[in-house]
């Protein structure tokens, strides 16, 4: 089973496995360690990761990022209407009551939810791992922000299970970041003196922050704080607006306007930025940006923290809530760490600095890859293949949660809403809630703080509709329980419901006499009995049907799509045979072709280059090319044949005859080791050498008469075949075992010769990560 934690980021998304005995950050198939966290569509295919991020400016109206700011919301949502649109130029429409894109693929408008496409991606990130573990995977440990709500945890969710993932856990980031500083730890205090560490993460598009304790096998979350909406690409976006404003004026070009120039100038802006982490000037130009005009300007580093002033002005603020809400002073914080792209800039790191006075700001941790090594060391915690030291994970939610019902006919002024899980409450939690009813019953859970969520999410999170109350022996009302918990994703749900009855039963006891039985009281015990309530619930998850259709068109899209590479592959392969074998002929392959073959062979290749580039062949089926190309190999093997024979001929001559010469040392040496063998034996090596040498001799006389444009006499592979030929008649003899001694009465009853028990195999458990 593999173990796969991955990363999933607003701008990028990383991918950590468990092997050699710790985790490997992989990298996908461009050999980058972060993949582009893009989906695009085309008149052919979808391209997602890095085939989207090549031909995101070209295409941008089908090309869709942001994908994890996506999923849970809805259209009319302030964040995607006043915050994303901003980042995003595809189309964003209402699909089925939330938020998804309109594009133009294979030829025609179609609408896809922010779940399938973050289900597509996702399918990305499993085909990279599969690709580098060669082996299929399913489950996985997701990192996702510690302020989703519980309908956009469910949305990632109903994502991995379209993408065919089993999620073991979506893990808060800033949690996954502190397992993975805390696991590898071996001085870890005792619980009744943690150490309490601050991370700070600030990403490509929002700020998180958490205290943790860390004590001796376990980490407790003290408090966590947000901000959703601040990060690097806010930064960006400062930067792009103040040069678009200044080209505007000094070019008289709104660069604003055009998507294309757009993007060019946020990647001279994205230079520009890192330069200026460095030094305290930084020049930008952008070639042809729009309108064939080439912009140049520079930026102080003084500026540019102006122009970002607002954007730095509430990093404080969510430092503050979470030192505060810890209940820690600052005294107490023994380290702070910081991870995030953005935590580079200084003046970021200086506004963090501000809030922790006299406290130095650590980067111990990789900077991008923490959250993702901190995920798959959750996964392994929970992968049944692995055993990993014993850490335990404290983590807590963000949002306090209650349930609410309505109130009864006999009492409509009972209280009729209950906090269950407070902010702070432990992740995972469950609760058992007592309601006394005797008809069915309703309750709902929501947040119980709307304002605390992101942009306009709806607040509802669950319902539990009691369907049959069973009736009590008087009439009476029922104390019915209700189990609700909120599990290892952050999700909350109704799990059971029952009632319970109490049943006395009287205990038989030993005694002497009638007498006694009577004068002592008969003892009875109580057993409690359990008698499950009828009940549906519901939650935002989608329903299986959808999610079993989503998974149908998923995998008919990546069938799809691996049927178009693999044809554009054979496309590409019968191009390149094509410009390679004829540039060839007349430079390496020139004394290896007679005039015929050559005339015959450039015919076909100028047929096959004129079909290449013509309707039908722009086309073609992925067996046309591989047809075409197998009607030119028939012409162009034997001709590349020779060339290789000639080639590596030396070399497999000379290893045959390396082979011989040690073979004759060996069998006419008198060395100690060899004096067992009998002498016939030995010469019979020597014979056998010195026939497969006169067959060596023969050939290559006759080889040497032969001219290049021939196929050959001597072939590689018959030259290794008499190498492996002395190989197999030698080795047995020379590697006779020495006879053993004859028996000697001094030495009295000879000892037999029983080989030593194999070692210990320890079966009863899984292999054992070192994370040190």
């Amino acid at each position: 089973m593999a173990v796969v934690g991955v990363d999933f980021g607003s701008l990028h998304s990383k991918i950590g496995v468990a092997r050699h005995r710790g985790i490997d950050i992989i990298a996908n198939e461009v050999s980058n360690r972060a993949t582009p966290s893009l989906v695009a569509f085309g008149p052919k295919q979808r391209s997602i990761g890095e085939a989207a991020k090549t031909q995101e400016i070209s295409n941008y109206k089908n090309t869709v990022g942001s994908l994890k700011r996506l999923v849970g919301r809805t259209l009319n949502d302030p964040d995607i209407q006043q915050i994303e649109k901003k980042f995003i130029n595809a189309t964003l429409v209402d699909a089925g009551g939330t938020v998804g894109v309109e594009v133009n693929y294979l030829g025609e408008r179609c609408t896809f939810t922010a779940v399938q496409l973050a289900a597509m991606y996702l399918g990305k990130i499993r085909d990279i791992t599969a690709v580098e573990l060669k082996t299929g995977i399913t489950d996985v440990v997701i990192a996702v922000p510690g302020w989703f709500t519980d309908i956009q945890r469910r949305a990632m969710l109903d994502a991995a299970s379209i993408a065919g993932l089993n999620t073991l856990r979506l893990i808060n980031d800033t949690t996954a970041v502190a397992l993975g500083y805390g696991i590898t730890k071996s001085d870890l205090p005792d619980a009744d003196n943690p150490r309490h560490v601050v991370f700070v993460d600030v990403g490509h598009s929002s700020l998180s922050i958490c205290v943790i304790a860390f004590a001796k096998g376990q980490l407790t979350v003290k408090s966590t704080a947000y901000d959703r909406n601040l990060g690097g690409r806010d930064i960006d976006y400062a930067l792009v607006r103040h040069f678009a404003a200044e080209f505007k004026e000094k070019y008289r070009i709104d660069v604003l306007s055009n998507a294309k120039a757009v993007f060019r100038l946020a990647a001279g802006c994205e230079k520009l930025k890192k330069v200026l982490s460095a030094n305290a000037e930084a020049p930008l130009n952008v070639e042809s940006i729009m309108n064939d005009v080439d912009v140049s300007s520079k930026l102080s580093r003084d500026a540019y923290e102006n122009l970002i002033a607002s954007v730095l002005d509430r990093i404080a603020d969510p430092c503050q809530i979470a030192l505060a809400e810890s209940g820690l002073t600052l005294d107490q914080i023994d380290a702070v760490e910081l991870i995030g792209g953005s935590t580079r800039i200084p003046a970021v790191r200086a506004r963090i600095q501000s809030v922790f006075p006299g406290k130095v700001l650590s980067t111990t941790l990789n900077q991008d890859e923490a959250v993702a090594r901190g995920a798959t060391f959750s996964c392994a915690m929970l992968a049944p293949t692995f055993r990993v030291r014993d850490f335990a994970l404290h983590d807590i939610s963000h949002y306090p949660i209650k349930v609410q019902w309505e109130p009864t006919p006999s009492d409509p002024d009972d209280d009729t809403e209950l906090t269950v899980f407070s902010r702070g409450n432990a992740i995972p939690s469950t609760k058992v809630l007592t309601f006394y009813r005797k008809d069915a019953f309703d309750i709902e859970a929501k947040y119980a703080e709307p304002a605390m969520l992101p942009g306009a999410i709806n607040p509802w999170i669950a319902t539990f509709s009691a369907k049959a109350v069973p009736p009590d022996a008087k009439g009476d009302v029922q104390a019915i329980k209700v189990k609700t918990r909120l599990n290892l994703h952050g999700c909350v749900s109704f799990e059971a419901a029952y009632v319970e009855e109490v049943e006395e039963r009287e205990e038989a006891m030993q005694v002497d006499g009638e007498a006694e039985a009577e004068a002592k009281p008969k003892k009875t015990k109580r057993i409690i009995k359990k008698k499950e309530v009828p009940f549906v619930s519901g939650n935002s998850s989608l329903d299986s049907t959808i999610v079993e259709k989503y998974k149908e068109q998923e995998a008919q899209m990546h069938s799809s799509d691996k049927l178009v590479m693999d044809t554009e592959d054979r496309k590409n392969a019968l191009e390149e045979y094509v410009y390679d074998t004829r540039g060839k002929l007349d430079d390496r392959y020139a004394p290896y072709v007679q005039a015929p073959e050559k005339e015959k062979l450039l015919v076909a290749l100028q047929g096959a280059e004129d079909w290449l580039y013509t309707d039908e062949g722009e086309e073609a089926t992925k067996s046309a090319y591989v047809s075409r190309l197998d009607a030119l190999k028939v012409l162009g093997d034997p001709i590349t044949n020779r060339y290789r024979e000639n080639e590596d001929r030396p070399r497999s001559i000379s290893e045959l005859r390396e082979t011989l010469n040690n073979y004759i040392a060996q069998a006419t040496s008198n060395e100690e080791k060899y004096a067992h063998i009998d002498e016939k034996e030995k010469q019979s090596i020597v014979e056998k050498c010195a026939t497969i040498q006169k067959w060596l001799d023969d050939q290559i006389a006759r080889q040497s008469e032969r001219p290049k444009n021939v196929d050959p006499v001597l072939k590689c592979a018959d030259i290794l075949k008499k190498k492996d030929e002395i190989i197999y008649f030698a080795t047995p003899i020379l590697s006779k075992p020495k006879p053993k001694p004859p028996k000697t009465p001094q030495s009295g009853a000879e000892t037999p010769d029983v080989p030593p028990p194999p070692p210990a195999k320890d079966d009863n458990g899984p292999p054992e990560m070192d994370v040190d």
